[in-house]
């Protein structure tokens, strides 16, 4: 099956989180066709969704090299804002529209595409294994996570991996990840009491004091980033009152708060100085709760997984990929705690948008570089 028919049809699954939609389904009778070994564990927890996953291995002996991602997609929102049906997989003057083309159905495809054709040249040195989820867009807990857990209670021990999450700005071949920085949330809330306006010597308004702290926080500069990584920053993201009175001082008042960390912070050392900004603002006081710690920041320096990636995106496109440590947050934060592991795959400008798309001609073109990506890592071209 040719990346752009294994895409579509991928597509047309409604796999959105927490639904495996029949995209699993569809990659287990693929693979065990091509001689794939496949297991569909499923993972519980308390208080979330259960959340199939699919685990496919081929070959033996060393090295064991993993392709990592996910099939469920974020809602669609409405679909009639969309140009074509978000999960018709319709093509259009070349480019493929649909909930998950670029994010990250496309990038699956193409790996799944790529392997099979590599398969089919003969005898193969070494393991290949496909790990995907089907909780990347959700809570993230009962998805990669644990099938990384279950793989290595099953004996399966990675040498290397990589993800196929969109890495691309504007064209194929910009950006290869080589790591993330680290994420945390928190929430400060100030609490006060409540008054007439008309009286406020009998009340205690929390808003000036929290708007002193948010604001203390927002204007920290924490460093200014090193070699691998660009600087830390925070962002307040929202600062919540609830009162719909105009005649009323409110008893409390929330602000939340997301930082981004590069790895001269741990989470120690970056929430204490978080603390620390806040205290020496002066305003008051104040309760502080971190609610998510995401990751830690993380970077891999593993030539010999980079450079055949590299030299591949190179020979396809012509391009000398940057080594990158921007964006947001994947599940090869929790795999770096198996094996070095790097991203590489589309182009993010759509997604998680309405018309979602990838152009065909990215589809193929990243389907010939995870082609030659094999060929270099296993010393088979």
């Amino acid at each position: 099956m040719d990346a752009v028919t294994l895409l579509q049809e991928l597509v047309r699954c409604p796999s959105v989180t927490p639904e495996e939609g029949g995209a699993l389904a569809l990659l287990h009778k693929v693979l065990e066709e091509a001689g794939f070994l496949v297991d569909r564990p499923v993972f519980s927890d308390e208080g979330t969704p259960d959340v199939e996953n699919l685990f496919a291995t081929i070959g033996e002996g060393g090295p064991h090299l993993v392709f990592a991602g996910h099939t469920d997609v974020v809602p669609t929102g409405p679909e009639e804002h969309w140009t074509h049906p978000p999960f018709a997989a319709e093509i259009a003057e070349g480019v493929l529209y649909g909930r998950g083309a670029a994010d990250m159905k496309g990038g699956v495809a193409c790996f799944v595409a790529a392997a099979l054709e590599w398969l089919r040249g003969g005898n193969r040195p070494g393991r290949l294994s496909f790990l995907i989820t089907g909780d990347e867009e959700g809570p993230a807990i009962n998805g990669t996570v644990k099938l990384l857990e279950w793989a290595k209670a099953h004996g399966h021990h990675f040498d290397a991996c990589l993800v196929g999450e969109p890495t691309n700005a504007v064209r194929i071949g910009e950006e290869i990840k080589v790591g993330r920085r680290g994420s945390v949330s928190g929430t400060i809330t100030a609490t006060g009491k409540q008054g007439h306006v008309a009286h406020p010597h009998l009340a205690d308004n929390p808003v000036p004091r929290l708007l002193s702290l948010a604001s203390a926080l927002a204007a920290t500069r924490f460093d200014e980033g090193n070699e691998r990584f660009q600087p830390t920053n925070l962002e307040v993201t929202s600062v919540d009152v609830g009162n719909p009175a105009f005649n009323v001082i409110p008893e409390a008042c929330t602000a939340r708060f997301n930082v981004r960390f590069n790895d001269d912070w741990t989470f120690d050392t970056i929430t204490a100085r978080i603390r620390e900004v806040l205290d020496s603002a002066d305003a008051g006081p104040y309760d502080l709760a971190f609610v998510r710690f995401n990751s830690p920041a993380f970077h891999t320096d593993a030539g010999d997984l980079i450079e055949p990636l590299a030299a591949a995106i190179n020979a396809e496109t012509g391009i000398t990929p940057t080594r990158s440590t921007s964006g947001g947050t994947s599940d090869a934060r929790f795999i770096k705690d198996y094996c070095p592991v790097i991203e590489f795959g589309l182009v993010y400008a759509t997604i998680h948008q309405v018309d979602e798309r990838v152009p065909v001609a990215d589809v193929e073109a990243l389907t010939r570089i995870y082609r030659s990506f094999l060929d270099r890592y296993f010393g088979t071209a």
